[in-house]
């Protein structure tokens, strides 16, 4: 499954708490501005594979003015019409936690 993420939007799966991210591509680096909700500014960086999976590293900072850093693997699904990223992420440092999560493309979003 080839994807183009240049110009997509994604956000919490069921619409989150209004964090959202602008995902864009050249060749297989991909990288994303998000912010919204709870992050004041957060970055992504990373590769796309030949399936569309991302492996990204990402750094973020918090309203309460917490410094967040992690990586995730992102795997690409359809949901009906919807492209959802099951995201599996880890953070690092006094932050440490993993889990998984689910992002899906924003309906309507311009591309």
């Amino acid at each position: 499954m080839s994807i183009d993420y240049d110009g997509r939007r994604f956000r919490a799966l069921g619409g989150g708490d209004g964090t959202c991210a602008v995902y864009h591509q050249r060749g297989n680096l991909v990288w994303a501005v998000f912010e919204g909700g709870r992050v004041r500014r957060g970055t992504i960086t990373g590769t796309c594979d030949e399936r569309g999976v991302l492996s990204l590293a990402y750094t973020m900072v918090l309203a309460s003015g917490e410094v967040i850093a992690g990586h995730s693997t992102n795997t690409p699904q359809w949901l009906g019409d919807t492209l959802v990223l099951r995201e599996v992420w880890q953070r690092y440092g006094e932050h440490t936690a993993a889990g998984v999560s689910y992002l899906e493309e924003i309906p309507g979003a311009a591309r």
